[in-house]
C-alpha cells in the first residue's frame, strides 16, 4: 500500500471506530466476498473485523436465495485439477476477470471432485475414490481433512454434503455400493451391478464416521444436486422390478431416506434431467428435443400437485461452440457422468435472468421475458470447466479441541 493510501486507511479506520460494532459488522456482511478478502489485508484492525464469527453469521442470515452468488469453475483438463471463481455481485466492477483459487492441500489431493457447496464451504473428494475428503473455505483458506471411512475393494460411491438449520450441523453423506470380489454380476447393458450398500455419515465436529446400514435404492452416481429444507436429493436408477426412477431425499436431521413426489413432466424416467434449487425451492431441469429445457419447481415441498413448469427455454448454441464443433473434446473425458448434456441450469439471477452452462465451455444468461440469450465472456476463463454455484462467505466450523 502506498503512503497516501495508508493515510486514507488510517482515517477510515478512525471513523469506523466511532460506529457500534454490530453496525460495522452488518455493513461488512453486505459486501461482495471479493471486497471482504481485500478488506482484511488493509490493517490488523480490519483483519480482526473480517475474522469476527458474527460476520459469517450475518452473511448467511440476510442473503436471500436469489442473491447473485459466486461461480466456482472446476477444471480437470488436461491433467491437474484447478478451481477458479467469478463474483457475479452487481457491486463487483472486476467481474469480467476470472481468478484462480488456491487449494492449500492440493499436493495430497491432485485429482478431485466437488461433492457439494453449502454456506460458503466446499467439500472435495478424491476422484479416484482413495477415501480422501476435505472441507474447505476457498476465501479464508481454512480446511480440514475428514477421517477415513470404511473402504471396499470394488465399490461405487455417491456423495452428499449439507447443513440442517435446526440442528446447526454439517454432515457428509457417503453412500457406498459394493460387491464381493468373488462375484461377477453384470446387467444386460454390461454395467457392473453392486448389490450391497452401506450408508456412512460424518458429522463435522465429531471424530468418526457412523454406518446407518443398507439403503433400498440404487441412486444415480452423482453428488447431491439439491439441498432443500435440510434434505439432500438424488434420483434413483431403474431396477428390474421397479423400472420407474424415484426422487429420493435424505433428511440431515433424522438421517432417514424418503421418497419425494416427481413432477408430471414425463421426463424423469430417462436420464434427461438434473435436480437444482430455484429461489430456495426444489426444482428439476428437464431436457427436451433439440436442446430445449424446461424448469419445473415444487412450490410446496413434498406436495405433488405443487409442481409447476416455471420456465421453458428454447434451443440455443453459443457462437464459440458453433465455431469449434469440430475441435470439441469428447465429454466422456469428464469423470462426472452428469456432464453429458448440451445445457445445464445454474441459477436465477437478481435481475430475473437465468444462468446456463453449455457443454462445459460457455456461460450464458437467458432473459425469459425477452427470450434473449447472451454469451458471457470472462477474461481468463478455462477452456473446459464445470460450474458450481457457490455462496461465498467467511464461514467456518468450530471443531472441538
Amino acid at each position: 500500500m502506498l503512503e497516501d493510501d495508508r493515510g486514507v486507511g488510517q482515517q477510515t479506520t478512525t471513523e469506523m471506530e466511532t460506529l457500534p460494532h454490530e453496525i460495522i459488522v452488518d455493513i461488512l456482511s453486505r459486501l461482495p466476498i471479493t471486497s471482504l478478502v481485500q478488506f482484511k489485508f488493509v490493517c490488523k484492525g480490519w483483519r480482526a473485523l473480517a475474522q469476527d464469527p458474527l460476520l459469517a453469521d450475518m452473511q448467511l442470515s440476510w442473503k436471500a436465495p436469489t442473491t447473485n452468488p459466486c461461480l466456482i469453475l472446476h477444471c480437470d483438463f488436461p491433467i491437474r485439477n484447478q478451481l477458479y471463481f467469478v463474483d457475479l455481485s452487481v457491486h463487483n466492477h472486476d467481474k469480467d476477470k476470472v481468478k484462480r483459487l488456491y487449494v492449500p492441500f492440493q499436493t495430497s489431493l491432485p485429482e478431485f471432485d466437488v461433492v457439494g457447496t453449502c454456506n460458503g464451504l466446499l467439500c472435495l473428494s478424491d476422484s479416484l475414490y482413495n477415501d480422501a475428503l476435505y472441507v474447505y473455505n476457498p476465501f479464508t483458506m481454512d480446511f480440514m481433512e475428514l477421517p477415513k471411512s470404511r473402504q471396499y475393494s470394488d465399490q461405487e460411491v455417491v456423495f452428499g454434503f449439507g447443513f440442517h438449520q435446526k440442528t446447526k450441523q454439517y454432515k457428509v453423506v457417503k453412500i457406498v455400493y459394493y460387491r464381493n470380489t468373488c462375484s461377477s454380476s453384470y446387467s444386460r447393458a454390461r454395467r457392473v451391478v453392486y448389490p450391497q450398500s452401506d450408508v456412512q455419515v460424518f458429522t463435522l465436529g465429531t471424530s468418526a464416521w457412523r454406518s446407518l446400514g443398507k439403503v433400498a435404492y440404487q441412486l444415480i452416481r452423482r453428488p447431491s444436486e439439491a439441498l432443500v429444507n435440510g434434505r439432500l436429493h438424488w434420483v434413483s436408477r431403474p431396477r428390474r422390478y421397479y423400472p420407474a426412477r424415484r426422487l429420493m431425499s435424505f433428511d440431515l436431521e433424522d438421517e432417514q431416506f424418503r421418497e419425494v413426489p416427481k413432477p408430471d413432466c414425463g421426463g424423469l424416467n430417462r436420464c434427461n434431467f438434473h435436480l437444482c434449487v430455484l429461489r430456495g425451492f426444489l426444482a428439476a431441469a428437464v431436457y427436451g428435443n433439440y436442446g430445449k429445457l424446461e424448469i419445473w419447481v415444487m412450490k410446496d415441498y413434498n406436495v405433488k400437485e405443487s409442481w409447476i413448469k416455471e420456465f421453458s427455454i428454447g434451443a440455443y448454441m453459443p457462437k464459440c461452440l458453433k465455431q469449434n464443433l469440430v475441435r470439441d473434446r469428447p465429454l466422456k473425458i469428464w469423470k462426472n457422468p452428469s456432464n453429458g448434456k448440451v445445457v445445464r441450469f445454474l441459477c436465477l439471477l437478481d435481475n430475473g435472468e437465468i444462468l446456463l452452462e453449455y457443454k462445459n465451455r460457455v456461460i450464458v444468461s437467458y432473459d425469459p421475458k425477452k427470450g434473449k440469450f447472451t454469451d458471457l465472456v470472462f477474461q481468463g476463463i478455462p477452456h473446459w470447466f464445470q460450474t458450481v454455484v457457490h455462496a461465498g462467505s467467511f464461514n467456518w466450523i468450530n471443531t472441538p479441541s
